[in-house]
């Protein structure tokens, strides 16, 4: 008599690369140790004029939303963003990204946090890959047929390390109830 074995569930994991501008997305599938591409793209409010922010968030938060009914993710990941030179910059691309995470958890998705460090490190083995190099690995690790946009290969860079760093770390939370607080620098994306 053959084993029982139990089909594995897929994971549908998005990815957000948030920015004023343009947000990218991507949607990859998960099963096992298999990784699928399923969509990405970008949601721009380059249309709009640049001093009407709420309209620009209600892009945002509207591409997200409608990106989360299409596909239906059961998780998301998301990169955190840093102060650089021109603090107004910072301000703008955090709110981006603010509205990014209220559309995410707004559908009850599980959210994880990865700097660009962790997803560069996730996707080419080093935190300084350029842009080109992870636009290159995404497409071999993802079989795509073409090099992605800049911003959605880092969205689905993001989903990517995702299904490498989430999946390890919910089996790890499995076997013990402290490692939340013991790995929450990399459950979160930032040391509490």
């Amino acid at each position: 008599m053959s084993p029982v074995t139990t089909p594995t569930i897929p994971r549908i994991i998005l990815g957000i690369d948030p920015g004023l501008q343009v947000t990218g997305f991507g949607v990859i599938e998960v099963l096992g140790a298999q990784l699928n591409y399923v969509a990405s793209g970008t949601i721009s409010t380059k249309h709009l004029p640049t001093g009407n922010l709420p309209a620009r968030l209600k892009v945002i938060f509207s591409g997200i939303t409608e990106v989360i009914g299409r596909y239906s993710p059961t998780e998301a990941a998301i990169e955190i963003v840093f102060m650089n030179i021109n603090p107004q910059a910072s301000l703008l691309l955090g709110q981006a990204r603010g509205t990014c995470i209220a559309a995410i958890v707004h559908k009850d998705l599980p959210l994880n946090e990865y700097t660009a460090l962790q997803m560069k490190k996730a996707i080419a083995g080093h935190g300084k890959a350029a842009k080109a190099q992870v636009q290159e690995m995404v497409k071999r690790l993802l079989k795509l047929p073409q090099l992605p946009g800049p911003d959605a290969a880092d969205a689905l860079g993001l989903a990517i390390t995702q299904a490498h760093a989430g999946h390890a770390l919910t089996q790890l939370m499995q076997t013990s109830g402290d490692a939340r607080r013991a790995t929450g620098m990399y459950v979160q994306g930032r040391s509490r």
